[in-house]
């Protein structure tokens, strides 16, 4: 089942509306091509949970941008350029996956890594200004995003 986002304001409510529901061990699979949204979407959960942060650069070059929220560590990961799960290993990613909230794009890059009940948004862009979101998850600690997505 699809989610229509008509617009990159919309994208960014649903997010604002997400953060709250997000916390520590939490892990979001962000999938999609170039330019389908995932950035915007984990630039705006982040916004909402630490408001003061104004600048959140895509982490394509850097590979990983931590912040601070008030009550845990977010890590905003973008693994495309990444050959192998050992690389993403190498960055401490399985630490944070029990110790933070983790938003990850691009993770096919982490194969078998990839953790057990995460939530995967697949995004796609129909258009130039609207997006389409499919959630996807085995566990029922997301029931209350999946409500918020397909409510």
């Amino acid at each position: 089942m699809k989610h229509v986002l008509p617009s990159p304001e919309a994208t960014q409510k649903l997010a604002e509306r997400i953060a709250p529901i997000l916390g520590v061990g939490d892990v979001i699979l962000l999938q999609g091509h170039i330019g389908a949204g995932k950035t915007h979407f984990a630039r705006s959960i982040i916004q909402s949970l630490i408001p003061d942060q104004r600048d959140v650069p895509s982490p394509t070059f850097t590979l990983v941008q931590t912040y601070d929220a008030p009550d845990f560590e977010i890590w905003h990961c973008d693994l495309y350029r990444l050959t192998s799960p050992d690389e993403a290993l190498e960055l401490g990613l399985d630490d944070a996956f029990e110790d933070a909230l983790c938003l990850i794009e691009w993770p096919d890059r982490l194969a078998e890594e990839i953790p057990d009940g995460a939530l995967v948004l697949t995004f796609d862009a129909p258009d130039q200004d609207s997006r389409t979101l499919v959630a996807e998850t085995d566990n029922p600690r997301w029931a209350a995003v999946m409500d918020l997505i397909y409510g």
